[in-house]
């Protein structure tokens, strides 16, 4: 019972603080949906969120903005140096008083005279749960520890954690030996569930970047399309779907996630995939997994009947995110997946070493597609479960720039440009800035690098190998997201 009030209370403090509104709502329409009856979040904090995006302005992807240059990072004593033991009492201090959802002022200020910045990371988690004069006081115990004033980051403005967050990532701050465990113990008090994940000491993960999208974890069944009961981003599985004909109902100018599976076909609605975020189904007699982040502008699609796991995975969002990536795992096991990758990077999936076979997901419009695929399924318009769906169910609130923190941004493009990744026989990942190579296409041109070179699909895109005309996986992402994990990313420049 005292996991759940404070569950209780950490969601309402969250979703209390307006100016923090949007961050509640991120990578979470599911879980804020009205028509979702298991939501705990308030209808007062719906309509702050609501408030927040349709009063946000929605800056053209194409238009470089300019980004903020973050100060010279602290110095900082090395990842594996032992914590003073003041800094581990004052931890132990505020740990204890977060199990009965309050803040341990002392504790913090006392964090903040340690004089090191590997504890930013702790004030940060801190930051994402307590606002108001509680926040003041982790601002100032930051900002301490870091002489750094976060003031003069416009973004503070909107939200003081996404600005000392994103120092913190653009610093590359390492973390203290024991953070894993300090971070767990704050999260599993939101969500029990999570467990496991920060039990796994061996975790492949970088939990320094590891945050909460606002909702909670999807641990449905198979197959159930009952709402969560905590207020979740649930996961559509064995939809029901039309033929091209029966999907009039859907706009031919809105974009759909096209995937093809040797004569199969098959378009993902992008308002029905801003629900849902993740899909188990079966296409061409094979099974697949098809993630899709809001935040990221990305649907992925991967093969989960030949991964070499012993059961069959089953794919869904955890609540959790990572870089403003959404953090997927399997039902099954309790693995963590990277979502961008499909490599396991927890569990007993990790111990196996299983990487998900990936598929291209094509980015198009409706009437092109099917124009291009006449064959073609579209999921139903009820996704077979009863529900309706707007036709933009976040009101672009992910067209402005990124609304979780990321840190610093590759600046060879923008932000929230659409870019067509893919990754070549050796590991090695390209980008194609999709506008430019649509157009090059357009006008009979070739888009070629790295002996790849692309194709138009409906308007989308695909890719092919140069030298022997075969298909490589691909799909297309906001470009902070794809150059944030592909850092070394070859970029495709006419």
């Amino acid at each position: 019972m005292r996991q759940r009030s404070l569950r209780t209370r950490l969601v309402t403090v969250t979703a209390a603080a307006v100016t923090g509104a949007v961050l509640v709502a991120a990578c979470s329409s599911g879980g804020n949906d009205p028509t979702n009856s298991g939501s705990t979040i308030s209808p007062a904090a719906e309509s702050a969120v609501e408030s927040a995006v349709d009063g946000g302005s929605v800056v053209d992807p194409a238009t470089p903005r300019t980004r903020f240059r973050f100060p010279p990072a602290p110095t900082a004593p090395p990842a594996d140096k032992q914590s003073a033991p003041e800094a581990l009492d004052n931890i132990a201090a505020i740990r204890q008083l977060i199990i009965a959802g309050e803040m341990d002022v002392a504790g913090v200020r006392g964090l903040g005279e340690t004089g090191d910045a590997r504890h930013a990371w702790y004030l940060s988690d801190l930051l994402r749960f307590f606002r108001g004069d509680d926040g003041v006081i982790i601002v100032d115990a930051f900002e301490q520890l870091t002489d750094v004033d976060i003031s003069n980051d416009p973004e503070s403005e909107i939200s003081p954690w996404l600005s000392l967050t994103n120092h913190l990532i653009a610093w590359d701050t390492p973390a203290y030996p024991s953070y894993q465990r300090d971070k767990g113990a704050i999260f599993t008090q939101l969500e029990p569930a999570w467990e496991p994940f920060f039990s796994d000491v061996d975790a492949d993960i970088d939990w320094r970047v590891l945050s909460w999208g606002g909702v909670f974890i999807d641990d449905r069944e198979l197959g159930d399309s009952e709402s969560c009961s905590g207020g979740c981003i649930p996961s559509l599985d064995d939809f029901a779907t039309t033929d091209a004909a029966g999907g009039d109902w859907y706009p031919d100018d809105r974009i759909v996630f096209g995937l093809v599976e040797g004569d199969a076909a098959l378009a993902f609605p992008k308002n029905i995939a801003e629900i849902h975020e993740m899909f188990n189904f079966t296409l061409g007699k094979r099974r697949f997994g098809l993630p899709y982040c809001t935040l990221c502008g990305s649907a992925q699609a991967y093969y989960t009947d030949n991964s070499g796991a012993d059961e069959q995975p089953v794919l869904r969002t955890s609540g959790l995110l990572s870089r403003s990536n959404k953090v997927m795992y399997d039902l099954v096991t309790r693995s963590v997946f990277d979502t961008f990758t499909g490599r396991a990077v927890s569990g007993v999936l990790q111990v196996q070493g299983i990487q998900l076979e990936e598929v291209t997901v094509v980015r198009s419009t409706w009437g092109k597609w099917k124009a291009g695929h006449p064959n073609t399924q579209i999921v139903a318009e009820d996704g077979g479960i009863g529900r309706s769906y707007d036709l933009d169910p976040l009101a672009g609130r992910d067209e402005a720039g990124p609304i979780f923190p990321i840190g610093d941004a590759d600046r060879r493009l923008d932000v929230q440009e659409l870019a067509v990744g893919v990754l070549q026989a050796d590991g090695t990942p390209l980008a194609f800035p999709s506008t430019q190579a649509s157009s090059i296409l357009a006008t009979g041109g070739t888009v070629s690098l790295g002996g790849v070179s692309l194709v138009e699909s409906g308007d989308g895109l695909r890719a092919l190998d140069d030298a022997t005309g075969d298909e490589i996986p691909a799909h297309e992402a906001f470009w902070f997201a794809w150059s944030q994990f592909h850092p070394t990313t070859q970029l495709f420049e006419r």
